[in-house]
């Protein structure tokens, strides 16, 4: 079995988070991941900083600004991931993106990147199914995960396209917009979710716009996982270097909701 496999085969629900890596600093990311593994997720995705993140809010934008700043790199996040993996074994790992990082010294290179740090997945905001060739034989050849996004706008006529070649998890944006602004009705992702699994033979996790144990509990209770961000990130831009304590906090509860929300 996958790290994938594992961790969405636990009897229960599982919690996704995301946080931005170099933000405040790439030297205090590890400690930030630590508090995420402490506070019980399940799947942590890694935000690779990239100067023009146009599906995220002002949150996850903020983080990016915050990680160049500081002078992160793409070789920084994968020291990153590196260090995680040998600390971590067993906890997926998905690194989270847009292309221009992820293609431009060819998708070959990245997928060898991720290979060699222990990377289980990637998703990539900004290429589409039709453009598979860019990045996903490569990383399917590396044993990496390629992790598709569906929206609400993916009708039944696109929606094989999306699943073909996906792996890992299907990660189900609830809201037709950016992260962290809102969420959708509990019933609408509902009905998502049961046209999602009626396809799918991959987990299903919803993201977009969860920001509390209960709105986490609530999507947990229909999906296979529960995917939060930018309440994550907005706790790093808050307390900075210090923020591991907090993110495990509010880890915690997130995943007390969802493990326990069947």
């Amino acid at each position: 079995m996958s790290r994938f496999d594992r961790a969405f085969a636990k009897g229960r629900p599982a919690l996704v988070t995301f946080v931005t890596g170099g933000d405040p600093m790439p030297e205090t990311t590890p400690a930030i991941l630590d508090a995420l593994v402490e506070g019980g997720a399940d799947v942590i995705e890694l935000g690779m900083p990239f100067t023009d993140p146009m599906a995220d809010g002002p949150a996850i934008q903020a983080a990016n600004l915050r990680a160049l700043g500081a002078g992160t790199t793409t070789a920084d996040v994968f020291h990153i991931a590196a260090r995680f993996r040998e600390k971590h074994p067993d906890v997926p790992l998905v690194l989270m993106g847009y292309a221009n990082p992820m293609v431009t010294r060819g998708s070959d290179w990245f997928a060898a990147e991720c290979r060699k740090a222990g990377v289980d997945g990637v998703i990539c905001v900004d290429i589409p199914p039709e453009e598979d060739a860019e990045l996903g034989p490569a990383l399917r050849a590396a044993g990496v995960s390629l992790i598709r996004l569906a929206t609400p706008t993916t009708d039944e006529a696109r929606l094989p396209a999306v699943l073909e070649g996906s792996s890992g998890f299907l990660y189900y944006v609830s809201v037709a917009g950016i992260t962290g602004m809102q969420q959708a009705a509990q019933a609408s992702i509902e009905e998502a979710v049961a046209r999602l699994k009626k396809h799918a033979t991959i987990p299903v996790a919803v993201g977009f716009g969860v920001r509390t144990p209960d709105q986490a509990a609530a999507i947990a209770k229909v999906a296979d996982g529960v995917v939060v961000g930018s309440a994550l990130v907005d706790l790093v831009g808050e307390h900075g270097t210090e923020a591991a304590g907090p993110v495990r906090d509010l880890t915690r509860a997130l995943a007390n909701a969802v493990h326990s929300a069947r």
